[in-house]
């Protein structure tokens, strides 16, 4: 579990709960809308760290996020760690 890393701010559930938050508020758009609105919210808003523990939780399959999740992940950047 990725939130048992050290210096891990959440772990993988926290994430996946309010990434899929994000996703069912945004859902109510078009598909296009949807994925832009969550990829831009989660870059304005998340932490670096945040991202990057997203983004490792898509590449390891991304169990009980939502599709619209996994999709707007492609669109994140996240800065190299230090």
């Amino acid at each position: 579990d990725a939130g048992n890393a050290k210096g891990q701010l959440m772990d993988t559930a926290d994430l996946t709960r309010m990434a899929n938050q994000i996703a069912d508020y945004f859902s109510a758009y078009g598909h296009e809308e949807a994925v832009a609105g969550i990829a831009d919210h989660i870059q304005k808003f998340w932490e670096p760290r945040m991202r990057r523990g997203l983004l490792d939780h898509v590449s390891a399959g991304g169990d009980g996020l939502d599709p619209l999740v996994i999709e707007a992940a492609s669109r994140l950047t996240v800065p190299a760690a230090p």
